[in-house]
C-alpha cells in the first residue's frame, strides 16, 4: 500500500476514536440531571445536632457567714440594797432558774420587821379596846333611846288624860302646859340620842386606829418582800458571764450585780442580702455548721426580717438551737447554708447552644422534624453549663449544633 495512504487512514481512524469517545461522554452527561432536583431539596435541609436537656449539679450549696450569740442576755438587778453576805456561784457557772447566786446580810431588815410587828400589835390591842368602847356607847344609847320611848309613850298618856281633866275644870292650865313641856322635852331627848346612834354608825370612830393597823401590816409586808430580795435568784437558767461583786461590798437596789447569758437554746445570727433572703424565705429550717467544732445540722428559723434594716441595708435572720452540750458558744462564727445539696441539681443547657438576641436568650428544642425557638431565663454558670430558670424542661431534645443559622418552626435533619 502507498504509504501516504496508509497514513491518511491511520489518522481518520484516530479522529474516529475521538468522535466515539466524546459522543460518550457527552450522552453520560446528559443523562444525569434527572437526579439533580433531590440531591438539591436534601441540601436545603439544614443537618443539626440535639442532646436530651437534663439536671447537672450547678455548683455548691450557698453560704452565708453567721454569728453564734445567747438567746437571752440578761443582767441581774438588785431589787434591794445591803451588804453582800455570801457569793454561792462564780463567773462561769451554769445556773438554773431560781437558783440563788448570792445572799445580802438581813439584820437591817429584820429589824424594820420587828418594829413594825410590834406597832401592828399595839395598832391591834387599840383597835380591839376602841370596838369595845364603840360597842358599849352604841348599847347605852340604844338602852337610852328605849327609856325615853317608853317615857314618851307614858307622858302622852298623862297628858292626853290631863287635857280631858283641863277640859272638865278638874286641873289648871298652868298644870296641863307643864306636862305639855315635859313631853316636849322628851321627844327632844329623843331625837338627840337617835341622831346620836346614827352619828356613832356613819361616822368612822375606828380610822385612825384601823390606818394605823394597815400601816403596820403594809411595812411587815415590805419587809418579808425585802427579806425576798436579800437571796439573790438567777430569772433564767444560763451562764454566769460577769459577777463583779465581792462578800462584805455594800450594794444599792438597781445594782448590776450579774450578767447571765441563756446558752440552751442558742441562736445564730446573719444579716442577709435581698437575694439571700429570697432564696430562704418560706423556709422553717436551715442547715448551719461551725468550721472544725460543729458538723452539718439542721436549726429552726426563729426569725426573718420581712423589712431591710435602714441603717444595716440588709435583712435579719435569726436561727435557734438546741445545745445542751454546749458545744456552740457565743462569739463563735457558723455557716449557714442558703440551698442545700439539692437545691444545686437544675436543669441546665450547654452554654454554647444558647443563641442572643439582643437583651434576650433563646435555645431551639427539637419537636419531631420541626425545631421551636424558646425564649429562656438563664440563672447560674458552671463552666460550660448555665441554669435554665424558665423556657424548657427536663427531657426535651435540646439543639446543640447548627442552632445559629435556624428559624423558629423550621424544619431540620439530624446531621450523621
Amino acid at each position: 500500500m502507498n504509504p501516504t495512504i496508509a497514513k491518511t487512514m491511520k489518522q481518520s481512524t484516530k479522529v474516529m476514536g475521538a468522535v466515539v469517545i466524546s459522543s460518550a461522554l457527552i450522552a453520560g452527561c446528559s443523562s444525569q440531571p434527572a437526579a439533580q432536583p433531590q440531591n438539591a431539596a436534601e441540601a436545603q435541609i439544614k443537618a443539626v445536632k440535639v442532646a436530651k436537656i437534663e439536671k447537672n449539679k450547678i455548683g455548691d450549696p450557698l453560704e452565708q457567714v453567721a454569728d453564734v450569740a445567747s438567746s437571752i442576755q440578761l443582767d441581774v438587778i438588785t431589787k434591794a440594797g445591803g451588804d453582800v453576805k455570801e457569793i454561792l456561784k462564780k463567773r462561769g457557772d451554769q445556773v438554773e432558774k431560781g437558783e440563788v447566786i448570792f445572799r445580802l446580810d438581813p439584820t437591817d431588815v429584820l429589824l424594820q420587821k420587828e418594829k413594825a410587828q410590834i406597832a401592828l400589835t399595839g395598832s391591834q390591842q387599840q383597835l380591839t379596846k376602841s370596838k369595845e368602847d364603840l360597842a358599849n356607847s352604841r348599847q347605852d344609847l340604844e338602852n337610852g333611846i328605849a327609856k325615853l320611848e317608853t317615857s314618851i309613850k307614858d307622858t302622852e298618856k298623862n297628858y292626853n288624860k290631863m287635857r280631858n281633866d283641863y277640859d272638865l275644870g278638874l286641873v289648871t292650865k298652868f298644870q296641863l302646859e307643864q306636862m305639855e313641856s315635859q313631853l316636849s322635852n322628851l321627844k327632844l331627848d329623843l331625837e338627840s340620842s337617835k341622831a346620836k346612834l346614827k352619828t356613832l354608825d356613819t361616822t368612822n370612830s375606828l380610822s385612825q386606829v384601823e390606818q394605823a393597823l394597815q400601816s403596820s401590816d403594809l411595812s411587815i409586808r415590805e419587809a418579808d418582800r425585802t427579806l425576798e430580795n436579800m437571796e439573790v435568784k438567777a430569772p433564767v437558767s444560763g451562764v454566769l458571764t460577769d459577777l463583779p461583786i465581792e462578800t462584805g461590798m455594800t450594794l444599792q437596789a438597781g445594782f448590776r450585780a450579774a450578767q447571765l447569758q441563756q446558752l440552751d437554746p442558742i441562736k445564730i445570727k446573719a444579716e442577709l442580702t435581698e437575694d439571700a433572703a429570697k432564696m430562704i424565705r418560706g423556709k422553717e429550717e436551715l442547715t448551719f455548721y461551725v468550721p472544725g467544732a460543729v458538723e452539718n445540722q439542721k436549726a429552726k428559723v426563729s426569725y426573718l426580717a420581712d423589712v431591710m434594716s435602714g441603717q444595716s441595708k440588709s435583712y435579719s435572720l435569726e436561727l435557734e438551737v438546741a445545745n445542751p452540750d454546749r458545744k456552740l458558744k457565743p462569739g463563735m462564727k457558723a455557716q449557714i447554708l442558703l440551698t442545700e445539696d439539692s437545691d444545686q441539681n437544675v436543669v441546665t443547657v450547654p452554654t454554647l447552644s444558647v443563641v442572643r438576641e439582643g437583651g434576650d436568650t433563646f435555645v431551639f428544642v427539637l419537636t419531631g422534624d420541626t425545631v421551636e425557638k424558646r425564649k429562656v431565663q438563664l440563672g447560674r454558670l458552671n463552666e460550660t453549663i448555665q441554669e435554665v430558670l424558665s423556657g424548657v424542661k427536663e427531657g426535651e431534645q435540646l439543639v446543640v449544633s447548627g442552632q445559629n443559622q435556624l428559624k423558629d418552626k423550621e424544619k431540620v435533619q439530624l446531621a450523621k
